[in-house]
């Protein structure tokens, strides 16, 4: 007969909520369909649990149903942009990190996206390759 020790047990535990600790659910808007996908299996890649949507609209309907770890919003889409649908989180008193992903480089669109989320990321898209996008978004979230 096998005799596990308490200690063995809790290191078993421990383990396992470990491994279920390292799936970070994120959540992507962007209305680049070829994009998004890139994202997505970067995201993937990098031990992450990954939703798309094309649309701020969408982004908020999924952020009432699930609780993300963090939600990366391109600025211009259809429907509600990025920056919008970050305002109407914050009035529903969802409070999730946010990262701006945008091709948009000028003042006034960082800015009104810096104003609208407290403690916010705001990236040019051609300035940043998926991976070190993965590995900010660790960082952001203090994953090792």
């Amino acid at each position: 007969m096998l005799k596990i020790s308490k200690k063995s047990n809790i290191i078993y535990y421990k383990y396992i909520i470990n491994m279920k600790e390292l799936k970070a659910k994120i959540l992507i808007a962007d209305d680049d369909k070829a994009y998004l996908l890139v994202l997505k299996q970067g995201f993937l890649k990098g031990g992450f649990d990954v939703t798309t949507v094309e649309n701020g609209h969408e982004a908020l309907i999924a952020a009432k149903k699930e609780k993300f770890d963090l939600i990366i919003f391109d600025i211009a889409m259809p429907e509600i942009g990025g920056v919008a649908a970050a305002k109407k989180l914050k009035d529903l008193e969802i409070n999730v990190p946010i990262i701006f992903l945008t091709n948009l480089k000028d003042a006034e669109h960082i800015g009104e996206a810096v104003e609208a989320v407290v403690n916010t990321d705001y990236i040019i898209k051609s300035d940043i390759s998926v991976e070190s996008l993965v590995e900010r978004v660790k960082n952001k979230l203090n994953i090792k």
